[in-house]
């Protein structure tokens, strides 16, 4: 596993996804953040693989991007192509990271044994806390 940091794109899955992501067309670029977050909602049974989890990291970032207080994706191994709008997706990124973090889940492994799993984690909950439904006084849950 090429990684090279904690974030989301500090990896060279999530930079290939990327680079898939940039070849899609304009019109499937939705479609392609979509499907990869349901790919990890499909592992519920099975174990979630150490590469589709880092996609899905990647997927959820860009979700997580497009609301408030989110970042922009990394200048150098996000997409360079621009994003459609993908703020209808946070309930699926918000579910697909669930799955990341809950056994049995590859990369979870991984960054366990590295022993700096509680920094990957502060990330990953730094995303779900951005892409978390906000509650507005007045309207009902």
């Amino acid at each position: 596993m090429g990684t090279w940091g904690i974030g989301p794109f500090d990896n060279d899955t999530a930079a290939d996804w990327c680079g898939k992501f940039d070849d899609t067309s304009r019109e499937a670029r939705q479609g392609l953040v979509r499907d990869t977050l349901a790919q990890a909602a499909d592992t519920v049974d099975d174990d979630l693989d150490a590469d589709l989890a880092d996609e899905v990291v990647a997927a959820a970032a860009l979700v997580a991007s497009q609301c408030p207080g989110g970042t922009p994706a990394h200048p150098h191994y996000g997409p360079d192509e621009p994003l459609p709008d993908l703020t209808g997706l946070r309930a699926d990124a918000l579910q697909a990271l669930d799955r990341v973090v809950t056994e049995p889940s590859e990369l979870l492994e991984l960054w366990e044994e590295s022993g700096e799993v509680h920094l990957w984690r502060a990330d990953i909950d730094r995303l779900r806390a951005v892409l978390a439904p906000v509650d507005v006084p007045g309207r009902p849950s």
